[in-house]
Protein backbone atom coordinates (compact mmCIF):
# COMPACT_ATOMS: atom_id res chain seq x y z
CA UNK A 1 0.00 0.00 0.00
CA UNK A 2 1.30 3.57 -0.73
CA UNK A 3 2.49 5.34 2.23
CA UNK A 4 3.84 8.80 1.57
CA UNK A 5 5.88 9.47 4.65
CA UNK A 6 7.69 6.48 3.31
CA UNK A 7 8.07 6.89 -0.26
CA UNK A 8 9.60 10.44 0.20
CA UNK A 9 11.71 9.91 3.66
CA UNK A 10 14.53 9.86 1.71
CA UNK A 11 14.00 13.73 0.88
CA UNK A 12 14.41 13.69 4.67
CA UNK A 13 17.81 15.62 5.80
CA UNK A 14 18.14 17.61 2.45
CA UNK A 15 14.46 18.93 3.43
CA UNK A 16 12.31 18.58 7.08
CA UNK A 17 9.85 16.52 7.98
CA UNK A 18 8.13 20.06 7.55
CA UNK A 19 9.53 21.24 4.45
CA UNK A 20 8.06 17.62 3.16
CA UNK A 21 4.65 18.41 4.23
CA UNK A 22 4.80 21.94 2.45
CA UNK A 23 6.07 20.31 -0.85
CA UNK A 24 2.91 17.60 -0.10
CA UNK A 25 0.68 20.94 0.37
CA UNK A 26 2.29 22.69 -2.90
CA UNK A 27 0.86 22.93 -6.84
CA UNK A 28 3.29 23.17 -9.41
CA UNK A 29 1.68 24.12 -13.52
CA UNK A 30 3.87 22.64 -16.15
CA UNK A 31 3.17 23.52 -19.22
CA UNK A 32 4.20 21.31 -21.71
CA UNK A 33 4.83 17.62 -21.32
CA UNK A 34 7.68 17.24 -23.90
CA UNK A 35 11.02 17.01 -23.71
CA UNK A 36 11.79 19.06 -20.56
CA UNK A 37 8.45 18.92 -19.61
CA UNK A 38 7.96 15.34 -18.95
CA UNK A 39 11.10 14.82 -16.95
CA UNK A 40 9.79 17.90 -15.11
CA UNK A 41 6.74 16.06 -14.56
CA UNK A 42 8.37 12.95 -12.96
CA UNK A 43 11.23 14.77 -10.43
CA UNK A 44 8.52 16.59 -8.97
CA UNK A 45 6.04 13.66 -7.84
CA UNK A 46 9.36 12.23 -6.96
CA UNK A 47 10.12 15.57 -4.76
CA UNK A 48 6.77 14.55 -3.12
CA UNK A 49 4.93 17.90 -4.80
CA UNK A 50 1.52 17.14 -4.61
CA UNK A 51 -0.59 18.48 -7.33
CA UNK A 52 0.59 19.55 -10.61
CA UNK A 53 -1.46 21.38 -13.39
CA UNK A 54 0.13 19.83 -16.25
CA UNK A 55 -0.79 20.70 -20.66
CA UNK A 56 -0.36 19.30 -23.73
CA UNK A 57 -2.42 18.87 -27.05
CA UNK A 58 0.42 16.94 -29.31
CA UNK A 59 0.54 12.77 -28.55
CA UNK A 60 4.15 10.33 -28.47
CA UNK A 61 5.56 9.78 -31.58
CA UNK A 62 8.67 7.84 -32.41
CA UNK A 63 10.91 11.15 -33.07
CA UNK A 64 10.32 12.01 -29.15
CA UNK A 65 12.35 9.15 -28.30
CA UNK A 66 15.73 10.43 -27.85
CA UNK A 67 14.85 12.42 -25.03
CA UNK A 68 10.98 12.35 -24.15
CA UNK A 69 10.01 10.45 -20.50
CA UNK A 70 6.76 9.30 -21.73
CA UNK A 71 7.87 7.92 -25.38
CA UNK A 72 7.50 4.39 -25.19
CA UNK A 73 6.90 1.83 -27.99
CA UNK A 74 3.33 1.16 -25.63
CA UNK A 75 2.49 5.22 -25.52
CA UNK A 76 2.92 5.55 -29.59
CA UNK A 77 0.16 7.79 -30.68
CA UNK A 78 -1.24 8.26 -26.84
CA UNK A 79 -2.13 11.89 -25.55
CA UNK A 80 0.98 13.36 -23.72
CA UNK A 81 -1.23 15.03 -20.87
CA UNK A 82 -3.02 11.62 -20.37
CA UNK A 83 0.45 9.42 -20.02
CA UNK A 84 2.16 11.58 -18.09
CA UNK A 85 -1.32 11.73 -15.96
CA UNK A 86 -0.60 7.91 -15.39
CA UNK A 87 3.44 8.14 -14.70
CA UNK A 88 3.18 11.13 -11.91
CA UNK A 89 0.08 9.05 -9.97
CA UNK A 90 2.09 5.33 -10.68
CA UNK A 91 4.69 7.30 -8.27
CA UNK A 92 2.39 8.94 -6.04
CA UNK A 93 -1.23 7.86 -5.72
CA UNK A 94 -2.63 10.56 -3.76
CA UNK A 95 -1.40 13.09 -6.18
CA UNK A 96 -3.96 16.25 -7.51
CA UNK A 97 -3.64 16.10 -11.60
CA UNK A 98 -5.21 18.95 -13.21
CA UNK A 99 -5.07 18.39 -17.19
CA UNK A 100 -5.18 20.93 -20.02
CA UNK A 101 -5.10 18.67 -23.29
CA UNK A 102 -6.32 21.42 -25.27
CA UNK A 103 -3.08 23.14 -24.94
CA UNK A 104 -2.90 26.90 -22.82
CA UNK A 105 -4.42 29.59 -24.92
CA UNK A 106 -6.33 32.42 -23.44
CA UNK A 107 -9.39 31.14 -22.72
CA UNK A 108 -8.20 29.06 -19.98
CA UNK A 109 -4.59 30.22 -19.18
CA UNK A 110 -5.97 31.77 -15.54
CA UNK A 111 -7.47 28.33 -14.70
CA UNK A 112 -4.76 26.70 -16.25
CA UNK A 113 -2.48 28.79 -12.79
CA UNK A 114 -5.23 28.81 -10.66
CA UNK A 115 -3.81 28.61 -7.03
CA UNK A 116 -0.28 27.70 -8.61
CA UNK A 117 2.41 28.39 -6.28
CA UNK A 118 5.51 28.01 -8.95
CA UNK A 119 5.18 27.85 -13.10
CA UNK A 120 7.93 25.49 -14.71
CA UNK A 121 8.03 26.78 -18.20
CA UNK A 122 8.48 23.20 -20.68
CA UNK A 123 6.88 24.41 -23.37
CA UNK A 124 8.26 23.80 -27.27
CA UNK A 125 10.96 26.24 -28.21
CA UNK A 126 8.89 27.60 -31.07
CA UNK A 127 5.43 28.36 -29.29
CA UNK A 128 6.24 31.64 -28.52
CA UNK A 129 2.74 33.19 -28.48
CA UNK A 130 1.79 30.81 -25.70
CA UNK A 131 4.87 31.78 -23.79
CA UNK A 132 4.41 35.68 -23.96
CA UNK A 133 0.87 34.77 -22.78
CA UNK A 134 1.67 32.39 -19.82
CA UNK A 135 4.72 34.50 -18.57
CA UNK A 136 2.60 38.13 -18.68
CA UNK A 137 -0.34 36.64 -16.48
CA UNK A 138 2.53 34.64 -13.98
CA UNK A 139 3.79 37.86 -13.11
CA UNK A 140 0.12 39.83 -12.97
CA UNK A 141 -0.96 37.11 -10.69
CA UNK A 142 2.76 37.13 -8.99
CA UNK A 143 3.29 33.47 -9.70
CA UNK A 144 7.07 32.71 -10.31
CA UNK A 145 8.70 31.11 -13.28
CA UNK A 146 11.68 28.99 -13.83
CA UNK A 147 12.49 28.02 -17.45
CA UNK A 148 15.18 25.84 -18.35
CA UNK A 149 16.19 25.69 -21.84
CA UNK A 150 18.10 21.85 -22.66
CA UNK A 151 20.89 23.48 -25.29
CA UNK A 152 23.41 20.99 -26.55
CA UNK A 153 24.47 18.73 -23.18
CA UNK A 154 23.91 21.64 -20.97
CA UNK A 155 21.28 23.55 -19.50
CA UNK A 156 20.63 27.58 -19.44
CA UNK A 157 18.25 28.18 -16.88
CA UNK A 158 15.99 31.33 -15.55
CA UNK A 159 14.04 32.41 -12.99
CA UNK A 160 11.39 35.69 -13.38
CA UNK A 161 10.29 36.19 -9.62
CA UNK A 162 7.40 38.92 -8.83
CA UNK A 163 7.95 41.98 -8.45
CA UNK A 164 11.71 42.00 -10.09
CA UNK A 165 12.38 41.88 -14.44
CA UNK A 166 9.98 40.61 -16.65
CA UNK A 167 10.11 38.47 -19.20
CA UNK A 168 9.00 41.28 -21.93
CA UNK A 169 12.07 43.46 -20.40
CA UNK A 170 14.42 40.82 -20.54
CA UNK A 171 13.54 39.59 -23.62
CA UNK A 172 12.95 42.89 -25.38
CA UNK A 173 11.03 41.48 -28.46
CA UNK A 174 9.76 43.76 -30.97
CA UNK A 175 6.49 43.12 -32.77
CA UNK A 176 8.11 44.76 -35.67
CA UNK A 177 10.31 41.21 -36.22
CA UNK A 178 9.24 38.16 -38.05
CA UNK A 179 8.10 35.04 -36.03
CA UNK A 180 11.67 33.88 -36.97
CA UNK A 181 13.37 36.50 -35.79
CA UNK A 182 11.71 36.77 -32.10
CA UNK A 183 12.62 33.19 -31.92
CA UNK A 184 16.23 34.21 -32.28
CA UNK A 185 15.53 36.59 -29.73
CA UNK A 186 14.33 34.43 -27.49
CA UNK A 187 17.16 31.96 -27.88
CA UNK A 188 19.91 34.75 -27.82
CA UNK A 189 18.25 36.24 -24.05
CA UNK A 190 17.92 32.30 -23.10
CA UNK A 191 21.71 31.43 -23.85
CA UNK A 192 23.88 34.49 -23.27
CA UNK A 193 26.68 32.51 -22.39
CA UNK A 194 26.46 30.10 -25.83
CA UNK A 195 28.42 27.43 -24.52
CA UNK A 196 27.04 24.98 -26.46
CA UNK A 197 27.48 26.88 -29.74
CA UNK A 198 30.90 25.80 -30.09
CA UNK A 199 30.06 21.43 -30.66
CA UNK A 200 27.58 22.20 -32.93
CA UNK A 201 28.70 19.71 -35.52
CA UNK A 202 25.97 20.29 -38.16
CA UNK A 203 24.81 23.64 -38.50
CA UNK A 204 21.79 22.69 -40.69
CA UNK A 205 20.09 20.71 -38.15
CA UNK A 206 18.90 24.12 -36.90
CA UNK A 207 15.88 25.60 -38.96
CA UNK A 208 14.08 27.99 -37.62
CA UNK A 209 11.95 28.36 -40.75
CA UNK A 210 10.88 24.32 -40.34
CA UNK A 211 10.95 24.56 -36.82
CA UNK A 212 13.47 22.28 -36.12
CA UNK A 213 16.42 21.66 -34.34
CA UNK A 214 18.87 18.89 -32.22
CA UNK A 215 18.31 17.81 -29.05
CA UNK A 216 19.91 15.19 -26.31
CA UNK A 217 18.30 13.44 -23.27
CA UNK A 218 21.46 14.92 -21.65
CA UNK A 219 20.31 18.26 -21.36
CA UNK A 220 17.02 17.73 -20.52
CA UNK A 221 18.28 15.79 -17.67
CA UNK A 222 20.17 18.84 -16.28
CA UNK A 223 17.46 21.00 -16.95
CA UNK A 224 15.18 18.80 -14.71
CA UNK A 225 18.04 18.74 -11.82
CA UNK A 226 18.46 22.20 -12.01
CA UNK A 227 14.80 23.49 -12.76
CA UNK A 228 13.66 21.41 -9.54
CA UNK A 229 16.16 22.71 -7.35
CA UNK A 230 14.80 25.82 -8.12
CA UNK A 231 11.68 24.94 -7.48
CA UNK A 232 12.46 23.30 -4.06
CA UNK A 233 14.15 26.74 -2.63
CA UNK A 234 10.71 28.64 -4.01
CA UNK A 235 8.08 26.52 -2.67
CA UNK A 236 10.32 26.26 0.59
CA UNK A 237 11.55 29.93 0.51
CA UNK A 238 14.85 29.01 1.40
CA UNK A 239 18.28 28.92 -0.76
CA UNK A 240 19.86 32.01 -2.96
CA UNK A 241 17.69 33.06 -6.04
CA UNK A 242 19.29 33.90 -9.25
CA UNK A 243 16.71 35.96 -10.88
CA UNK A 244 16.28 37.54 -14.17
CA UNK A 245 18.60 39.60 -15.91
CA UNK A 246 20.68 36.64 -13.48
CA UNK A 247 20.95 33.45 -15.43
CA UNK A 248 22.90 30.24 -15.06
CA UNK A 249 24.32 28.42 -17.76
CA UNK A 250 25.80 24.55 -17.51
CA UNK A 251 27.35 22.47 -20.24
CA UNK A 252 28.79 19.11 -19.25
CA UNK A 253 30.43 18.60 -22.05
CA UNK A 254 32.78 21.66 -21.90
CA UNK A 255 33.26 21.21 -18.49
CA UNK A 256 32.17 24.87 -17.56
CA UNK A 257 29.53 26.51 -15.80
CA UNK A 258 28.89 30.52 -16.34
CA UNK A 259 26.78 32.88 -14.76
CA UNK A 260 25.06 35.11 -16.85
CA UNK A 261 23.83 38.75 -16.25
CA UNK A 262 22.19 41.10 -18.93
CA UNK A 263 21.16 44.01 -17.05
CA UNK A 264 19.00 45.47 -19.95
CA UNK A 265 18.30 42.20 -21.25
CA UNK A 266 18.53 42.32 -24.88
CA UNK A 267 19.12 45.46 -25.50
CA UNK A 268 22.49 46.52 -26.18
CA UNK A 269 25.79 46.20 -28.29
CA UNK A 270 26.85 42.30 -27.46
CA UNK A 271 22.69 41.33 -27.65
CA UNK A 272 22.51 42.69 -31.34
CA UNK A 273 25.65 40.79 -32.32
CA UNK A 274 25.01 37.51 -31.02
CA UNK A 275 21.57 38.35 -32.96
CA UNK A 276 23.09 38.46 -36.36
CA UNK A 277 25.45 35.45 -35.92
CA UNK A 278 22.57 33.18 -34.58
CA UNK A 279 20.12 34.38 -37.50
CA UNK A 280 22.77 33.67 -40.07
CA UNK A 281 22.86 30.10 -38.96
CA UNK A 282 19.31 29.52 -37.86
CA UNK A 283 17.74 31.06 -41.22
CA UNK A 284 20.42 29.93 -43.53
CA UNK A 285 20.16 25.96 -42.69
CA UNK A 286 23.41 24.48 -45.41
Amino acid sequence: MFNYQKAFSRNIGWVTQAEQETLRNARVAVAGAGGVGSLHMLTLARLGVGALNISDFDQYDIHNFNRQFGAFMSTLDQDKCQVMDTMVKDINPEMQVKRFPEGINEANVDEFLKDVDLYIDSLDFFALAARKLVFKRCYELGIPVVTAAPLGMGCALLCFMPGQMTYEEYFRFNDKQSEEEQLIQFLIGLSPAMLQRSYLVDDSTVDFKAQKGPSTVMAVNLCAGMAESYALKILLNRGPILSAPHGLHFDAYRNKLAKTWRPKGNRGLLPRIMFKIAKRIALNPK
